[in-house]
């Protein structure tokens, strides 16, 4: 098994609800864990989707918005460096 660090997460899953982050987790052909960081206080899921290292984070129950967003993204990129890509996936009420 390869050991992977922060470094090596490349690409940034961003949702609005805890459902649509439950959704690209199903997505996910592995999934990781890492220790998590005291000084971030997003959750995030961590996997790999063919061949690519993928971070998934959601906002914070009950808050939304483009602040809540980028505030996520801040921490997001602190933690992982070498994000080189982002995405704001939603379900857009599709999935109950």
């Amino acid at each position: 098994m390869v050991s992977l660090t922060l470094n090596d997460y490349t690409i940034a899953w961003i949702c609005a609800l805890p459902l649509e982050a439950a959704a690209a987790r199903a997505m996910l052909d592995k999934t990781h864990t890492l220790p998590p960081r005291s000084t971030d206080p997003n959750a995030y899921e961590l996997g790999e989707l063919n061949g690519h290292y993928i971070v998934i984070a959601y906002l914070p129950a009950g808050v939304y918005g483009t602040v809540s967003a980028a505030t996520v993204v801040s921490r997001m990129r602190s933690t992982f460096p070498l994000l080189q890509f982002g995405l704001m996936v939603g379900i857009g009420g599709g999935v109950q």
